[in-house]
């Protein structure tokens, strides 16, 4: 059992490597050659709840625990990891499947809104029955436990690309990281999918008993209103990308009380929402 009561992976086939090599015809500065190339794998996983499927995604084949907790909890089928009685990870011909048994009581409410969807890779808002069910806005986050500084912000890009093997060795799938109050990554998951690595970073949180106010989620992704949602799930005040932001995103972040810092890259940052809580090292200046 890890910290949020969740059974890990019982019995069954390893669950398949993240990528695999694939042979190639090069050309490069004028030469042709074959060679080979480390290509990410996509799977289809499919979220059993209590025996019937919710949602088939096609995501990285890693860390589908984590990606089971995060999703149940990023999509509302649960307020709580305890929530998840045990947990399974089994995988076939066909795909994965992660198999989730819930407390009876969020059984019952599941079984009231159970549909059977079909997402693509990085599938952002699963299951919604409507456009209003798309856009009704996330509770408020808490106050952060901390303020964040322009340094912290610098060096949480340069610390995510380092902590990512996957796409150093296949430069296709991207990362979300969890940055703590002393500037170090608490977490980092990968997945050919932007969605797919924030819902196994909020499971992966989940299961350490680590809660969103103690850092910020950083993201090698552009900041769409899934993603902030995601956010506000995991209660996390802070949302940095390498990125920009959509104008949907924002709005939300707004509403919901979360500092968007987008374009976050070597050369500088950006802070479009609830700004006061970051601390720059100088005196802001328009810029004509």
């Amino acid at each position: 059992m890890d910290r949020c009561g969740v059974s890990p992976r019982a019995g069954g086939p390893p669950v398949s490597a993240p990528s695999r090599p694939a042979p190639t015809l090069a050309w490069r500065d004028g030469e042709a050659w074959r060679g080979a190339r480390e290509v990410a794998e996509e799977t289809p996983v499919a979220l059993v709840y209590d025996a019937s499927t919710y949602a088939v995604m096609m995501a990285t084949p890693a860390d589908i625990e984590d990606f089971a907790v995060g999703f149940s909890l990023t999509e509302g089928v649960i307020e709580d990891a305890s929530q998840i009685s045990a947990l399974e990870v089994a995988e076939s011909e066909l795909g994965i499947e992660a198999r989730i048994w819930l407390d009876p009581a969020v059984a019952a409410r599941l079984s009231a809104r159970r549909r059977r969807i079909v997402g693509p890779t990085g599938c952002g808002l699963c299951g919604v029955e409507s456009l209003e069910a798309a856009l009704t806005p996330r509770a408020a986050v808490a106050e952060p436990a901390f303020r964040l500084s322009a340094a912290q912000i610098l060096a949480a890009g340069a610390s995510l690309a380092e902590a990512q093997p996957l796409n150093a060795a296949t430069r296709a799938v991207h990362a979300a990281g969890f940055m703590g109050p002393d500037g170090r990554l608490a977490a980092v998951r990968e997945d050919v999918g932007r969605h797919n690595a924030l819902d196994k970073l909020v499971g992966a949180l989940a299961r350490q008993g680590l809660g969103g106010r103690e850092g910020a989620v950083v993201l090698t992704s552009r900041v769409s209103v899934e993603m902030v949602q995601k956010t506000a799930a995991l209660g996390a005040a802070y949302l940095i990308a390498v990125s920009a932001p959509t104008a949907l995103a924002l709005r939300a972040a707004e509403a919901v009380g979360i500092t968007v810092v987008g374009v976050a890259r070597g050369d500088g940052f950006e802070v479009f929402t609830h700004a006061g809580r970051v601390v720059m090292d100088a005196a802001a200046k328009a810029r004509p």
